[in-house]
């Protein structure tokens, strides 16, 4: 009797709170660490991309709208939903040839790391925004607002804690976001959508796709309606970072650039949230 083929899964990408398939058809093949064929990830195309942002810029608004305090709930619950399945996401990232050791490390790092950005929810404007000393009968305030769609590069050797160090900072200040997972080491992305789909985060404010980053980065950084690119990537060319930039300046993108060369040794980091914050400041007379 012939040995049994494993069917292989096809993992689906993450828009608007649903896990569709991508809108082109196409698939990709995961190996692991010994060069086995262990998955299959969705190749998103621009259509795929255009979509992930109309779903973010229908959520910015009501994200943005909730309380700070309410946010860190949220961050907080991803942490909870992560903690009760830490053994999943081992196990998840064994295949990919992290050690059991290390991929543990990487889990609970993660978990702390949402645990960091939740705490800081309700006390970054304080720390960061000011009362401005003018001289007129007037208060002058300065706080810091979200600046709206964010389209970011998850770190391609880092594939979970790269990940959600990439997303928590743009989402706890108000914004949404389209995340291109690791494209060598998508699983670990898809599986975390599936947390924050139990979790109470609404749909459309983390929306998560799988491809090739010389396929879509084009679309990424030039897209008329994303307000801001994040990368990390600390080995990034000239010619690709001059492409970002020329992209970015169609309509005055923001653009981050944040290298980091080892996710396990990198420490989280308040100003990365202002990172992605506008300084509104606001004048209201004095007696009124």
């Amino acid at each position: 009797m012939a040995d049994r083929i494993n069917v292989l899964k096809t993992y689906k990408t993450y828009v608007g709170g649903k896990f569709p398939r991508t809108e082109s058809g196409r698939h990709y093949k995961v190996y692991g660490k010994d060069e086995e064929v262990i998955a299959n990830a969705c190749q998103c195309s621009r259509k795929d991309f255009r979509d992930a942002v109309v779903a973010a810029r229908g959520a910015q608004n009501g994200w943005n709208s909730r309380s700070a305090y309410n946010r860190g709930q949220i961050l907080y619950r991803i942490a909870e939903m992560l903690e009760g399945r830490k053994t999943q996401f081992v196990e998840e990232l064994k295949p990919l040839g992290i050690h059991h050791r290390t991929a543990q490390k990487e889990v609970e790092t993660t978990i702390d790391t949402l645990i960091y950005y939740a705490g800081w929810a309700d006390k970054y404007q304080q720390v960061f925004g000011s009362i401005n000393p003018v001289a007129s009968n007037h208060f002058n305030f300065s706080i810091p607002e979200p600046t709206g769609v964010v389209s970011a590069f998850a770190p391609e050797e880092s594939p979970l804690l790269g990940l959600v160090s990439v997303i928590t900072p743009i989402i706890v200040g108000g914004n949404s976001c389209i995340i291109l997972a690791s494209q060598r080491y998508p699983l670990p992305a898809i599986s975390f959508a599936e947390v924050l789909h139990s979790s109470d985060v609404p749909g459309g404010v983390v929306n998560i796709l799988t491809g090739f980053k010389e396929e879509l980065v084009d679309h990424m950084t030039s897209h008329m309606d994303v307000n801001a690119f994040f990368f990390t990537d600390p080995k990034v060319n000239k010619e690709y970072r001059k492409q970002i930039d020329e992209n970015a300046a169609l309509n005055v993108k923001r653009i981050v650039h944040h290298p980091v060369n080892d996710w396990s040794q990198h420490q989280e980091d308040p100003y990365l949230v202002t990172k992605f914050q506008e300084i509104k400041t606001t004048w209201h007379p004095v007696g009124f």
